[in-house]
């Protein structure tokens, strides 16, 4: 017996194609893009700005605006909530946009940092201006244009940065030059951009993740296209077959050709002692008999709560490290963890840039505050099928995954007719 589910599309990949079609000239047609609450800041900004967004059906048709934006006010307002991937991109097509433009947004994401992004744009020739704390958002953007140039931009708080001057690299007056001063966090982000741009018809001469040069006088060309499955949604399902020793089945998942990073959960799954099979257009998880992991989460620091709720169940001790960047999220993700973990009797000890979990130890019922992290929330369910919790805010998950308890109800309710936990 195995429970088996479709994984809807991928947050990342729907922002960078909704931006890439507005960007474009013509007409993109996309399927499979993720209805979100953070998809639709973005596609509601981009409409802000004059795009034709039509979301009817199965499919979204974009109208491009050949890199040109006119908003449509003298200071057009844009609301972003929480959304990090939505403010950072389109900080960047605002530079793009005739008029000024204010982005803001909730009160978590003006701590959010977005400096390097805005000193890099300035360099290109933006105008650009906080309207509150110095490096963070709200920021009020008034030019219409970049003129290209070297640049120099850390990549090591966000790889963000650097998605979003590639994606309007193209529309600069001279090539851009994109110098990445650190190893960038999160690489397979980059990945992704590079892999959406390609989609929509440009290409990016590279040095490895060093160096980046994107030739002006390029365009985005209208594309119909669609949108993969997303992995880091996957990956709660697949938790849920490590912790309960159950088999679960993501019909729609091919890790073999995806730019994902989250794919490499997969591999600390096996580490810890599950059985995974790839197969063509689908995964197969079968939990085992867990331990102790130690890993390097730079890559794919989106899997350390979901691995959080996994280490949980695995006799001894397991170290999540190089995961600085995490305080920067929805919530600080490491303290959030240790604070909200140690309420069930876990053993976790919070440090600069690493968790420690000591697992196999007794849990208890508890209160899980997510501290409205969708990523938190779904952790928690993780670890809920094992220990009774209740899990505040559960509505927070609309951020990326507005299906998730539906499949999540459908989960335990597999669990519970074929005798799991």
């Amino acid at each position: 017996m195995m429970f088996k589910l479709q994984i809807p599309g991928s947050k990342s990949i729907s922002h960078r194609f909704l931006a890439a079609s507005a960007l474009a000239r013509g007409n993109s047609v996309l399927s499979n893009v993720l209805r979100c609450e953070d998809t639709s800041f973005t596609m509601d900004a981009l409409r802000a700005l004059g795009v034709s967004i039509s979301d009817r059906g199965a499919v979204i048709r974009v109208s491009g605006s050949a890199g040109g934006f006119t908003a449509p006010e003298k200071e057009t307002r844009l609301f972003i909530g929480n959304s990090g991937t939505s403010l950072r991109l389109l900080v960047s097509v605002a530079a793009l946009t005739e008029g000024a433009v204010l982005l803001t947004g909730t009160d978590r994401m003006k701590q959010r940092p977005i400096g390097p992004l805005v000193e890099a744009l300035r360099t290109l020739g933006a105008q650009i201006e906080y309207t509150g704390a110095e490096g963070c958002p709200p920021v009020l953007v008034k030019s219409s244009s970049i003129h290209g140039g070297e640049i120099s931009i850390p990549a090591n708080e966000s790889s963000q940065y650097v998605s979003s001057i590639l994606l309007c690299a193209p529309y600069a007056a001279s090539d851009v030059v994109i110098h990445v001063d650190d190893p960038p966090v999160s690489r397979a982000y980059i990945d992704l951009t590079l892999e959406a741009m390609e989609t929509f018809g440009v290409g990016v001469d590279r040095d490895g993740y060093r160096t980046f040069r994107v030739p002006s006088g390029t365009c985005f060309g209208a594309r119909n296209t669609s949108v993969q499955p997303d992995i880091s949604s996957a990956s709660y399902f697949w938790a849920a077959a490590a912790v309960t020793g159950e088999t679960v089945v993501t019909e729609n998942t091919d890790v073999s050709c995806t730019h994902q990073g989250d794919a490499g959960f997969l591999d600390l799954l096996e580490a810890a002692g599950c059985r995974v099979s790839r197969q063509k257009g689908s995964v197969i998880v079968h939990g085992g008999s867990l331990k102790a992991i130690d890993a390097d989460m730079s890559a794919m620091p989106d899997m350390v709560p979901t691995l959080a709720a996994v280490a949980l169940f695995c006799p001894g001790t397991s170290r999540m490290r190089n995961i600085l960047h995490l305080r920067y999220k929805e919530s600080d993700r490491i303290a959030v963890i240790a604070r909200e973990w140690s309420r069930m009797g876990a053993h976790v000890e919070e440090r600069k840039d690493e968790l420690i979990i000591r697992g196999g130890v007794p849990l208890k019922t508890a209160c899980i505050d997510p501290h409205n992290d969708h990523r938190i929330a779904m952790s928690a369910a993780v670890a809920g099928l094992r220990v009774p919790l209740r899990i505040k805010n559960p509505a927070c998950v609309e951020k990326s995954f507005p299906d998730f308890w539906k499949l999540w109800g459908d989960l335990r309710l597999y669990l519970m007719e074929n005798g799991g936990f």
